[in-house]
């Protein structure tokens, strides 16, 4: 079962603000992005119909915490984990790492709580089980790699702990 994602990307001239550097309304775009390479990656989707139904995650909490900016043209890793899958939600949490050559330092983490609902006949939405097909797909990654994100490299950021991958890599 797969409990984290990575992709990597450049950051466009257009996701800046005038100080030159990611605009804060961008790295929840990312974890957007993120998640939903996820999903394709496990042949899901974060919206889909069920027995005539429409379903879909959304966002009940989002946050994000940064620690370095993130410029024009930077390489950035986004890497998504499995906090926690509950039997109708899925905590993510996503580091975001600024990559030169060998190096990387991490320069922010969020974390996005979504919620399986379905869209009810009045428009209103409706808490349910995650499908099978998916919860039997996910599962919450190792302790150890969640809490990678408090240790402390040289640059007195939080550096990952270095762990197996089980998905690959999407390069943007």
């Amino acid at each position: 079962m797969a409990y984290e994602f990575k992709i990597t990307r450049k950051v466009e001239f257009y996701e800046t603000d005038m100080a030159g550097i990611v605009h804060f309304s961008n790295y929840f775009r990312y974890m957007e992005t993120v998640e939903t390479a996820f999903m394709r990656s496990l042949s899901a989707s974060v919206a889909w119909s069920r027995k005539g139904q429409v379903l879909g995650l959304p966002r009940v909490h989002a946050e994000c915490q940064y620690q370095a900016p993130l410029r024009f043209e930077d390489e950035v890793l986004i890497h998504l984990l499995v906090e926690k899958k509950g039997r109708r939600s899925v905590t993510y949490q996503i580091r975001f790492y600024c990559v030169s050559g060998s190096t990387r330092r991490q320069v922010a983490v969020g974390r996005v709580v979504a919620v399986c609902a379905m869209r009810q006949k009045d428009g209103s939405m409706k808490a349910v089980a995650l499908p099978k097909v998916l919860a039997d797909k996910i599962q919450a990654a190792p302790a150890h790699l969640l809490a990678g994100q408090t240790r402390k490299s040289g640059h007195g950021l939080a550096a990952p702990t270095p762990g197996k991958t089980t998905n690959p890599t999407l390069i943007l």
